[in-house]
C-alpha cells in the first residue's frame, strides 16, 4: 500500500490549467490549459507535452526548454484549475454511483453521495486508483479519529477514475465507535427517516396511524416524539418501543423507552435515533409486535424486508395478529 504522500501525488493531464511565471522576463509568463494531448504552447519554446508529470516535474521540463533562451531561468508553475474528476462511490452511502466532482477531495465526494449512513465505518474508508500501467493502488483513510479528536479532516485529493469504498460497521467495531458524533458531522447523511406507529394521536383515540417523518441526523427519541403528534393523555408514555434492524443478526431489536423519564431529563431514555427506526406508541401493539418477532424463525434478509414487515402491519393492524 502506498504512503499517503505518494498516493496523493497529482499528475497533470488534459483539462488542467497552469500559470507559469519566469522571473525577470514578464513577457515569458503565461497561463494555459492542457489540450486533449496534454500539450501547452510555451512562449519561445513552442509546444511542450506535460501529461503525466507532477507540477514539479512539469516545472523542471519548462526550465529545460527555457534554458535554451534564458540564462538560468527561475520558473514557478502553479496549478490553477484541476481537470474535471469523475469518481465511483460505493458502500455505506445513501446514493452510491458515479459522480463528477467540482471539489475533487474525499469529504466532498462523500457529501455528493448523500453523506454516510448510520452503519458506515469512517475509520477505514478506502480509495482505489487505477494507474496508466494497469496497476491499482489503494489507500485507506481514517476519517473518524480526527473527527473524534477535534482535528481537521484529511483532505485527500481524488483523481479521475478513483473508486471510494465506505465499509460497514461490524458488531466487533461498534464498541469503540461513536455513531452519534458522526451523525452530527458533515460526513453523515444530513437527514434520517423514522417510521411512527401511533395509536395515540387524539380524535377517536383508537385510530392507528403509520407513517414516516424526516429528522436531522443526530436526532433523539424526544425529537421524533414531538414531531409524531402523540397525545400524551392516550399514550402509555412509560412504555414506547423503538424497533431497529440489526444487519449483523439480520433481525429486529426492540428498546423500550420511558418517555416520561426522558422528558424529565433522563438522558439514557432519550436515545439517538438511526435511519429506519420504528417508534411504536401503543403498548398493546408493541406487545403484539414483540411477540411476533420473538417467534420468527427466519430472520429478515435485509433492512428492506424489515421495513416491508412494518409497512404491511401499518396498513392493517389486525391482520397479522
Amino acid at each position: 500500500m502506498p504512503q499517503g504522500s505518494s498516493f496523493e501525488t497529482y499528475r497533470l493531464g488534459p483539462g488542467d490549467g497552469i500559470a507559469v511565471e519566469v522571473q525577470r522576463f514578464a513577457d515569458l509568463n503565461f497561463q494555459a490549459t492542457l489540450d486533449l494531448q496534454g500539450n501547452v504552447t510555451v512562449p519561445l519554446a513552442g509546444t511542450i507535452n506535460l501529461t503525466g508529470l507532477t507540477p514539479e516535474q512539469a516545472q523542471d521540463r519548462l526550465y529545460t526548454a527555457y534554458d535554451q533562451y534564458v540564462v538560468e531561468p527561475k520558473i514557478s508553475l502553479t496549478l490553477t484549475t484541476q481537470r474535471p474528476v469523475e469518481v465511483t462511490i460505493v458502500g455505506a452511502v445513501p446514493r452510491p454511483g458515479v459522480y463528477p466532482l467540482e471539489q475533487p477531495n474525499l469529504s466532498a465526494a462523500l457529501v455528493t453521495a448523500g453523506g454516510t449512513t448510520t452503519l458506515a465505518d469512517l475509520r477505514a474508508v478506502q480509495v482505489r486508483r487505477p494507474l496508466s500501467n494497469g496497476e491499482v493502488v489503494e489507500h485507506t483513510v481514517d476519517l473518524f479519529t480526527p473527527l473524534h479528536q477535534g482535528d481537521s479532516i484529511p483532505q485527500v485529493r481524488l483523481q479521475n477514475g478513483d473508486v471510494v469504498s465506505v465499509p460497514q460497521l461490524t458488531a466487533a467495531g461498534l464498541a469503540e465507535y461513536d455513531r452519534t458524533l458522526v451523525a452530527i458531522s458533515t460526513m453523515a447523511k444530513p437527514e434520517i427517516t423514522v417510521r411512527i406507529m401511533n395509536r395515540a394521536t387524539g380524535g377517536r383515540g383508537t385510530e392507528s396511524r403509520f407513517g414516516a417523518i424526516t429528522l436531522p441526523n443526530g436526532s433523539r427519541f424526544l425529537d421524533a416524539l414531538a414531531q409524531a403528534g402523540v397525545n400524551p393523555d392516550l399514550a402509555a408514555y412509560h412504555r414506547i418501543g423503538v424497533v431497529r434492524f440489526n444487519p449483523e443478526t439480520e433481525s429486529a431489536e426492540t428498546v423500550v423507552i420511558d418517555a416520561n423519564a426522558a422528558i424529565n431529563g433522563n438522558a439514557s431514555q432519550n436515545i439517538p435515533l438511526q435511519e429506519n427506526d420504528v417508534l411504536v406508541v401503543d403498548r398493546n401493539t408493541l406487545a403484539s409486535i414483540t411477540n411476533f418477532l420473538s417467534t420468527v424463525t427466519q430472520p429478515f434478509k435485509d433492512v428492506l424486508g424489515f421495513l416491508l414487515f412494518f409497512d404491511s402491519f401499518g396498513e392493517s393492524t389486525g391482520e397479522l395478529f
